[in-house]
């Protein structure tokens, strides 16, 4: 029978694997749900500092007697941690669990599960992205080095040759990367996680809606490098904010297509202003 009897978790070390973990302190289970126990108290190890990032967690057998419970119960909270970002499991020989230097894929993870519940609609999504960028190329702009402006020039080049020869999946890819790069360049850890969050959602919805034509997408990207590269903070949002809502009426066009319904035009979209609010994320220009 485990032991009820509180115990601390022992140090463990490995030279190739990391800090060892120090004295966590874990309490026997006596809750009906004793794997959310289990991770809420590994969490409060974390919190309280004597589990760090890279910190490898004590083997199964080691834990499931501190806790007072089954493997099985063990594993399923050491799994719902692991979705959760907070730990990953390593198999072999070198194997075990760590606590997790990435866990802010929880947030991708979260976006990407409320968009497809139906939770995001396209028009929030891409509407906070226009936000969410307006932000972040403020401090690109702020914050660029020499070897900030050579990637974005590289991956223009990317683009450029992905749309010559017509691979659209690469090409998408490419202009997605183009927005990853500037968050990285904001040194901001938060502000790269949303905008990952953002951009893998915004993935997945534009091979949803398949191949659009986005020719002026590239000369923007010149126009935006070279107000960027002489320091003109404005002009580089106003021509971000000018490419990213020409696209958001290109991707909500694409979405009323798809869903049978003939997109409205102008003359007919005056008019339904007119009698109500438009609809909020289509930002007309």
């Amino acid at each position: 029978m485990p032991s009820t009897k509180s115990q601390a978790a022992a140090p463990t070390a490995h030279p190739a694997i990391g800090p060892a973990v120090p004295l966590a302190k874990f309490e026997p289970i006596r809750s009906a749900r004793a794997f959310e126990e289990i991770a809420s108290q590994i969490r409060n190890e974390l919190i309280e500092g004597r589990l760090k990032v890279g910190s490898r967690l004590p083997s199964e057998r080691a834990l499931s007697e501190q806790f007072g419970v089954s493997r099985n119960t063990l594993r399923e909270a050491l799994r719902s941690l692991e979705h959760a970002g907070l730990i990953r499991l390593q198999k072999g020989a070198s194997g075990g669990a760590f606590i997790s230097e990435r866990s802010g894929q929880a947030i991708v993870t979260g976006l990407l599960d409320m968009y497809h519940l139906g939770s995001i609609a396209p028009a929030q999504l891409t509407e906070a992205r226009i936000w969410l960028e307006t932000i972040i190329v403020r401090e690109a702009c702020a914050r660029a080095t020499t070897q900030d402006l050579a990637d974005l020039n590289t991956n223009i080049a990317e683009a450029k040759a992905a749309a010559a020869c017509g691979d659209f999946p690469l090409r998408a890819e490419k202009h997605l990367d183009f927005h990853r790069i500037l968050a990285r360049m904001t040194g901001n850890p938060i502000m790269v996680i949303m905008m990952n969050g953002v951009l893998d959602v915004l993935k997945y919805f534009i091979h949803k809606i398949g191949d659009y034509k986005n020719t002026f997408v590239l000369p923007s990207r010149r126009r935006f490098m070279k107000h960027l590269e002489e320091g003109h903070v404005e002009a580089a949002v106003a021509e971000m904010e000018t490419s990213l809502k020409r696209l958001q009426r290109s991707y909500l066009s694409r979405v009323d297509v798809s869903a049978g319904r003939v997109p409205a035009t102008p003359v007919a979209r005056k008019r339904r202003s007119a009698v109500r609010k438009p609809v909020v994320g289509t930002l007309e220009p």
